[in-house]
């Protein structure tokens, strides 16, 4: 019975363990997403994490009127040196690299993305409607 009893609390303390590593240290996913810096600011009561939001610009190709649309793509920075990169890069399109957990981390940021890289981009922002807008005939 004490077996039993030590075999099963061995089980249990491991399933556990292993929850816990895949839901909040294990990278689920990595990635690159390009836009425009729409905030990126410093935040929290005991932890301080650098929060930002990019806004990255498409066109909408799901019905007939090709229009124009913006996505958000929150995420988190834990190194100073992506931060101070990515404060330099603002009015400026930019690539960010990043890794998705699964879980966030008080100490990690309020996101599940958390931004590795910063490289900015060699795609210029659109000026104008004209350079957003294809020609339409009249």
């Amino acid at each position: 019975m004490k077996k039993a009893i030590i075999w099963s609390s061995v089980v249990i303390v491991l399933a556990l363990a292993v929850y816990i590593f895949v839901k909040f240290f294990y990278v689920y996913s990595e990635g690159v997403n390009e836009g425009d810096i729409n905030y990126f600011q410093r935040e929290g009561f005991i932890f301080k994490t650098y929060e930002g939001k990019m806004i990255q610009t498409g066109y909408n190709s799901r019905n007939s009127n090709a229009t124009i649309q913006s996505n958000e793509f929150k995420f988190s920075v834990v190194d100073d040196k992506v931060a101070e990169e990515l404060q330099a890069t603002s009015g400026r399109q930019v690539k960010l690299h990043w890794q998705r957990y699964l879980g966030t981390l008080p100490w990690r940021g309020n996101s599940q993305y958390v931004v590795t890289k910063v490289v900015p981009s060699k795609k210029k922002t659109p000026v104008s409607q004209q350079d957003v807008l294809p020609d339409i005939p009249q």
